[in-house]
């Protein structure tokens, strides 16, 4: 019977040693939170920038006597700016020169804009539009009047984006200097495509 007691003793005493046993301790990895991913989406249009433009217009020259039509023109140049992000609008202003070449009836000339631009964030995306003042100088005539217009870029880096533009430009009473008569309205239609680098 003694026996008996002492295996049932050996065999708990064996089970409570095997229940407690070594049991490797489990080490915890460290949580290391993903680091914040910055999209094109997540920026904003805040900063100057700089570009290249080119595009075709066309020309109206009203007459009040006899005058040839200003005719289609290629405009090519160079824009400079500056516009502040407030969310969901952006505004700023903007500085551009194009050589216009017209088909016919007139050498090449120049056309300068000064304007304010007024667009939505959208993201990548940013409408606008935009209003001013632009000086065109042909030939024998030199007229400052009003433009507007509206457009859209696109980034397609943080630094760089591409767009398009159409403007009207309306000059009222062009003073034709070899004779000293004006009267004439020329009103210009230019669309163009954009390429400006975020500084």
């Amino acid at each position: 019977m003694k026996k008996v007691g002492y295996a049932a003793l050996v065999s708990l005493i064996a089970g409570g040693a095997y229940a407690g046993g070594y049991v490797a301790p489990v080490v915890e990895q460290p949580v290391v939170a993903p680091a914040p991913v910055t999209t094109v989406s997540d920026s904003d249009w805040t900063g100057f920038y700089a570009g290249l433009q080119y595009g075709k217009g066309s020309g109206d020259l009203s007459n009040r006597g006899a005058l040839a039509d200003f005719g289609d023109y290629d405009g090519y140049g160079l824009h400079a700016g500056y516009q502040h992000d407030l969310g969901r609008f952006v505004l700023g202003g903007e500085l551009d020169y194009n050589k216009i070449s017209p088909d016919e009836n007139y050498d090449d000339g120049d056309l300068t804009r000064l304007r304010l631009r007024a667009g939505a964030d959208m993201g990548r995306f940013l409408p606008y539009v935009t209003l001013g003042a632009a000086k065109i100088s042909v030939d024998d005539f030199s007229e400052t009047g009003l433009t507007y217009g509206l457009g859209a870029d696109f980034k397609v880096t943080e630094r760089f984006t591409v767009g398009a533009e159409y403007s009207r430009s309306d000059f009222k009473d062009v003073l034709e200097d070899e004779t000293g008569i004006s009267g004439r309205d020329l009103d210009t239609d230019l669309v163009q495509l954009r390429a400006s680098y975020r500084f």
